[in-house]
């Protein structure tokens, strides 16, 4: 099957967030992380027939959702998980700011990476819970850690972002492993919502809870099919966590309390998506690796080579402010600010190739 991401979608008037914030003004919108890609075939067939239904009140998630994410993890990412291990929760923001006020004692120091998703830092600044920032350095091309700042570091726990947000990097197993042993005394709070968007041809999502058993034990680890398959408004995210314990700590307030009940749409989605949306995700990566390659050739400004995610972390220290300049040239960027680095911006490149250019 043929699937059309060239055909231009006209996102005017449907409430988009990328698209209303300038609407009426000749600007493209490069900005938040969502494509302007129609969802997969499968996908709307799912939504439609629930549509079609026309009853949408509370919805239980299904045993069989449990068991195609359990059934992913082994099949993509050689790990084997129990689906009882799995909590469910409207998405990955959700599930950090729950990890910081969760998991984080009042008391306790969380460790998260610079740069990074900002609602890593919001997280934290909103349970609220002291932290300190892990540096990334570029190396070789890639966005890593400094580990030598990692390993001086203290704290009770650690969040991760892997693949990394926004520098694209798709971190190897044996990084995993000393980030592992680095914090071996720490909670690990892993955001893997771009697990399925790894553009570079070779590489494979490694979830730093698969590396061991006594890894696993201690870790959560935060997933979404919302990204890969552009359905963050259909609203579904799980959590991974083997023990009990912090499984119990982590879910008190899912549910019925304070994080409300996910929304029928986005566990049609979601189950639809990795049961038959495969073939999609494929073209979906051919069509985004090739943008990722005409825009690194093309922009003219440093940046690291997009290993992951369809999100380019654009060096623009030759710029005084930046993102204020695309604009005015008719280019919507996130300033790198929001990510703690005021000198980088970060570009969507998740659209038709038309506009892109």
């Amino acid at each position: 099957m043929t699937f059309d991401f060239d055909t231009p979608v006209d996102r005017a008037g449907t409430w988009s967030t990328r698209w209303e914030r300038h609407a009426g003004r000749d600007v493209i919108p490069l900005w938040v992380a969502d494509t302007d890609f129609r969802a997969a075939p499968a996908i709307l067939e799912a939504l439609s027939a629930r549509i079609e239904h026309g009853v949408f009140g509370y919805s239980t998630p299904p045993p069989e959702l449990r068991a195609v994410i359990a059934g992913r993890m082994e099949r993509l990412y050689r790990w084997r998980i129990d689906p009882s291990w799995i909590v469910f929760i409207p998405g990955v923001v959700p599930g950090l700011h729950l990890a910081a006020r969760k998991l984080v004692p009042p008391a306790g120091h969380a460790l998260i990476p610079r740069p990074v998703y900002h609602h890593f830092k919001r997280a934290m600044e909103l349970a609220p819970r002291a932290f300190s920032e892990i540096p990334l350095v570029l190396e070789q091309g890639r966005w890593v850690f400094d580990l030598d700042a990692l390993q001086k570091s203290k704290g009770t726990a650690f969040f991760l972002c892997n693949p990394q947000n926004p520098g694209g990097t798709v971190f190897r197993r044996a990084e995993l492993e000393r980030i592992a042993e680095l914090t071996r005394d720490l909670v690990l709070v892993s955001d893997e919502i771009h697990c399925d968007l790894v553009l570079e041809k070779g590489l494979r999502h490694v979830p730093i809870a698969s590396l061991a058993p006594e890894i696993s034990r201690r870790t959560v680890t935060l997933m979404s099919a919302n990204k890969s398959f552009n359905i963050p408004a259909a609203g579904c995210g799980w959590a991974i966590i083997e023990d009990a314990d912090l499984r119990s700590a982590f879910s008190t307030d899912v549910g019925a309390h304070v994080v409300g009940s996910l929304s029928v749409f986005g566990l049609a989605a979601t189950l639809a998506a990795f049961s038959h949306g495969d073939e999609w995700l494929a073209a979906q990566l051919d069509y985004l690796r090739g943008n990722r390659d005409f825009l690194e050739k093309n922009i003219g400004l440093p940046m690291a080579h997009v290993e992951a995610t369809y999100l380019a972390w654009v060096d623009c220290s030759s710029l005084e402010d930046a993102a204020d300049l695309f604009l005015k040239k008719g280019v919507a960027v996130y300033p790198g600010a929001q990510f703690g680095e005021p000198r980088y911006v970060r570009l969507n490149f998740g659209t038709q190739r038309s506009r892109l250019q």
